[in-house]
């Protein structure tokens, strides 16, 4: 969480145990859901996050995954495997330790993270990605470096255009850089190819090294949002549905769950909500600034990604 702002947190009640999470999830897979991911704030700051993932490893999910900042990733690998985790995701935006401190408003370790993600290497959690956020001024001369080190250690690594999720990044479009000029850079050292898009709806323009075939890709969601094919329903820790990464406030699960609703409940509740969404926010970005319009929006270590 970002330094020198205050925060309200929640009492335990607040929060939806595992059982109700679990509960919703098997809720709506008759609706077409096949993947899973536990993001955060920090998902391995839930105290014993590995039984929640035991209880939705034992549903019919084609993917369970959880993306981390990785700090008690080395620590938590092993249970996390073991609870039935398919693959992990790990946020990591430089290889210096004074950038990524900066970035993330801790003084972190590379080195920590790293561990982390050789440990999830060797036991199986594959394929390990790395996504980095990428800040005109910050760290975008870093790329190609970061490219090198993650291509050497077979992992695929996903380079993001910086986005302005919440209110408290201090982001704007000049401190943007663009997928273009990410990929016209990292074309000067590496020969890329594309690859096919595995799904409607996936985020992430692939390409692989032609000389081993480790996958590297570029989120455009400024520069080529695509709202239009966005298909990610959101349930936060205290049961609000978010259809959109930039929704400013969720609509209330929680009450319907503790009320007793059956399964046909929620899942007709879900369908209402999803139905009526008209979340185009990214596509509407640029227009809304020219108008000096700034909508409030839900803070990123609230929701993760």
């Amino acid at each position: 969480m970002p330094e020198g702002e205050e925060y309200h947190f929640f009492r335990r009640e607040e929060i939806l145990s595992f059982e109700e999470i679990r509960d919703f999830v098997r809720s709506i897979l008759p609706l077409g859901i096949k993947k899973v991911r536990l993001t955060g704030g920090e998902p391995l700051l839930r105290r014993d996050i590995e039984k929640l993932i035991a209880m939705l490893s034992a549903l019919p999910i084609e993917d369970l995954s959880l993306t981390t900042n990785g700090f008690f990733l080395k620590e938590k690998a092993k249970d996390l495997k073991s609870a039935g985790l398919n693959r992990i995701t790990v946020s990591l935006h430089s290889l210096k330790d004074e950038v990524f401190s900066k970035l993330v408003g801790r003084d972190v370790k590379v080195s920590r993270v790293i561990e982390g993600i050789e440990e999830s290497i060797k036991l199986g959690l594959a394929p390990v990605k790395v996504n980095v956020c990428v800040i005109r001024g910050v760290n975008h001369e870093e790329i190609v470096d970061i490219a090198k080190f993650f291509k050497d250690m077979g992992v695929v690594v996903r380079f993001i255009e910086f986005m302005d999720v919440g209110n408290l990044n201090g982001w704007s479009m000049e401190r943007v850089f663009s997928v273009r000029e990410m990929f016209e850079l990292l074309s000067r050292y590496f020969d890329l190819e594309p690859v096919e898009k595995s799904y409607r709806g996936e985020v992430a323009e692939r390409y692989r090294h032609k000389d081993c075939g480790v996958e590297i890709g570029f989120i455009s969601s400024i520069t080529q949002p695509f709202c239009g094919d966005c298909n990610r329903l959101r349930l936060t820790a205290d049961g609000r549905l978010l259809t959109c990464l930039f929704a400013q406030e969720g609509h209330d699960v929680k009450t319907l769950i503790r009320s007793g609703a059956s399964e046909k409940q929620i899942r007709e509740f879900v369908i209402r909500v999803w139905n009526r969404r008209e979340d185009r926010y990214s596509e509407k970005r640029l227009e809304l600034l020219k108008e000096g319009i700034i909508p409030k929006k839900v803070e990123m270590f609230k929701v993760g990604g």
